[in-house]
C-alpha cells in the first residue's frame, strides 16, 4: 500500500471515530432533533412484520416515557401500582441496547404517587441524557439525576403539582443546561438547572397559565438560543441564558399536548383541545348570573352541589384553585377567560428572532388536527397522525394538504410519528405500528400488531426502531 494511501484510510478511520464519538456525546431527549433520526441515513426496518426484524424484547413495568437512547445503553422510567390510592414505586431503568438486557434499575424517593389521568402514567416524562449522566423526572418527586453506572449524583425535589392529571413535560438539555416547563393549576414555571451540579440557574414564573404537559422546543437564531414552550391559549420565548420572555403569539389551544416540530425556518405547532373548534365551543356564565342562577346560600361562592352546569362541574377540581370547595369571582374569572379565548389550529409559525420582533403565521388549518401525538417535519413535509388512524401530509412551506388517508392502526393515538431513512413509523394506542414510505404521496409499506396499549412515542436511533408498550421494550431492525 503507498504511503498516500495509507494516511488517506487514516484520516477517514479517525474521522468516522470523532464523528461517532460526536454523535455519542450529544444530548438525548424527548423529540431531538424532531423525532428524526440524527443518522438519518441509517438503515431501518421496511418490512415490520417480518418476524427477524425484531431483534429483542424485554418485559418492563408500565409507564409511558419514550425511551432516551444514548451511546449503548437505553433509559426508560416505570410505575409499580401499590394496592392503596396513591402508593406505587416509581423506576429509572437502564437496559443494554443490543440486547435489552436490563443493567440496573433505580428507585425514586416518592413518599406519595401524584394523581394522574385514567389512561396517563405517574411514569410519563422521558428520561434525558448527556452522555456522562442521565436525568428523570416525576411529578410525583422532581428530578433524579444518576452517572451511566446508576449512581445517584444529585437530586431535586419538586413535585406533586396541584394537577388530577399528574405530570408530563419531558426534560431538555442544551449547553449544559436542563430545562424543565410545569404547568398545572397554580403556581406553574419554567426552571433552569446546572446539569452537573442540579443548582438553580433561573426560574420563570408562569402565572396565567393553567394546565398543559408539552415539552419545551430549543430554537437557534443566530447566536442566540431560545427555549420555546406552548401553553394554555399561548406561545412564549424565553432567552436561554437568563430566562426573561423574548416574544410570543397568541391562538393556541386552552390544553397543550403537543411539542412543535421544526424545519424550513418554521415551527409547526398543533394546537387542539375540546371546546376550541368554532362550532363546537365551551362557555361559562358570567359571573353575575352564574351567581344570581346558582348561589343559593348567598355567600358569594358557589359550591359544586350548587352548579348546574357539566362544563364546569367536569372541571371543577382545576378551577378551584385554592382548593377551598367554592368557585369565587376569580377563579370563574380566569377559567371563563380560558374557554373564551381557546383556538383550535395547526400552523406554522416564523419565530421571531428577538424581543424587538414579531413571530409570523405563514398558514394554517382549523380542521383535523390531533389532540395529543405531535406533528413530525420530515423532508421538507408535515405529518399529523389523528385518531381513528387519519394520516394527513402537508407541504411544510405553503401548508398545501399533499394527502390525507386512513391506515390499518385505528382508535386513538398518543404517540407521535418519527421518521429515518426515509420512511416514518407510527404506533397506536392498541399497539399496530405502521412503517410508511415518507413523502408528500406516503404510501404504507407494513404493518404489525403487538396488541399491547402502547402510548410512548418511539423513536429512531442508529439503525433500529425503539418501541415501548405498556409491557415491554422491542428493538426492531433492518432484517437481514
Amino acid at each position: 500500500m503507498q504511503l498516500g494511501t495509507f494516511l488517506t484510510l487514516i484520516c477517514l478511520a479517525t474521522l468516522s471515530v470523532a464523528t461517532s464519538l460526536l454523535q455519542a456525546e450529544s444530548p438525548t431527549y424527548f423529540r431531538v432533533g424532531g423525532g428524526i433520526a440524527a443518522d438519518d441515513a441509517a438503515p431501518l426496518p421496511e418490512k415490520i412484520d417480518d418476524d427477524k426484524s425484531l431483534l429483542w424484547k424485554t418485559p418492563l413495568a408500565p409507564g409511558h416515557s419514550t425511551p432516551c437512547v444514548h451511546g449503548d445503553i437505553v433509559y426508560v422510567t416505570t410505575f409499580e401500582k401499590g394496592k392503596e390510592a396513591g402508593t406505587g414505586k416509581l423506576f429509572t431503568v437502564a437496559l443494554n441496547r443490543e440486547t435489552g438486557e436490563v443493567r440496573w434499575s433505580r428507585e425514586a424517593p416518592a413518599r406519595k404517587i401524584e394523581p394522574y389521568h385514567s389512561s396517563g402514567s405517574p411514569a410519563t416524562a422521558s428520561p434525558a441524557c448527556d452522555g456522562e449522566r442521565v436525568y428523570s423526572f416525576f411529578g410525583s418527586y422532581g428530578f433524579l439525576c444518576y452517572d451511566l453506572a446508576g449512581k445517584l449524583l444529585w437530586e431535586k425535589p419538586l413535585g406533586p403539582f396541584q394537577d388530577e392529571f399528574g405530570a408530563a413535560s419531558s426534560p431538555v438539555l442544551v449547553d449544559g443546561k436542563l430545562i424543565i416547563n410545569q404547568d398545572h393549576d397554580k403556581d406553574n414555571f419554567l426552571l433552569c438547572l446546572d446539569a452537573k451540579t442540579g443548582d438553580e440557574l433561573w426560574k420563570t414564573l408562569r402565572p396565567g397559565f393553567t394546565r398543559s404537559y408539552s415539552t419545551p422546543v430549543v430554537w437557534t437564531e443566530g447566536e442566540r438560543k431560545q427555549i420555546l414552550v406552548t401553553g394554555a391559549l399561548q406561545l412564549v420565548s424565553y432567552d436561554l441564558e437568563t430566562g426573561k420572555q423574548l416574544w410570543s403569539q397568541d391562538g393556541l389551544a386552552r390544553i397543550m399536548n403537543t411539542t412543535p416540530a421544526t424545519g424550513e425556518g418554521l415551527l409547526f405547532i398543533s394546537a387542539w383541545s375540546p371546546g376550541g373548534d368554532s362550532d363546537a365551543r365551551i362557555a361559562m356564565e358570567p359571573w353575575s348570573e352564574a351567581v344570581r342562577l346558582w348561589d343559593k346560600n348567598k355567600d358569594g361562592k358557589l359550591l359544586r352541589e350548587e352548579v348546574d352546569n357539566k362544563e364546569v362541574l367536569d372541571r371543577f377540581f382545576r378551577i378551584d384553585l385554592n382548593q377551598d370547595l367554592g368557585l369565587d369571582k376569580e377563579e370563574w374569572g380566569q377559567y371563563a377567560s380560558v374557554f373564551e379565548r381557546a383556538r383550535n389550529a395547526f400552523f406554522a409559525l416564523r419565530p421571531a428572532a428577538s424581543s424587538a420582533g414579531q413571530p409570523e403565521v405563514v398558514w394554517e388549518h382549523l380542521k383535523g388536527i390531533p389532540y395529543v401525538p405531535s406533528p413530525l417535519a420530515y423532508r421538507g413535509v408535515v405529518y399529523l397522525a389523528k385518531e381513528g388512524g387519519i394520516v394527513t401530509a402537508f407541504d411544510a412551506k405553503s401548508g398545501d394538504i399533499l394527502k390525507s388517508g386512513r391506515i390499518r392502526g385505528t382508535g386513538a393515538y398518543y404517540a407521535s410519528p418519527v421518521a429515518g431513512d426515509g420512511k416514518v413509523y407510527l404506533v397506536s394506542d392498541k399497539g399496530v405500528i405502521s412503517v410508511l414510505k415518507g413523502g408528500g404521496e406516503w404510501e404504507v409499506l407494513s404493518s404489525r400488531d403487538l396488541m399491547e396499549r402502547t402510548v410512548a412515542t418511539p423513536v429512531v436511533s442508529g439503525g433500529k426502531l425503539f418501541v415501548r408498550s405498556e409491557v415491554a421494550l422491542y428493538c426492531f431492525g433492518k432484517a437481514k
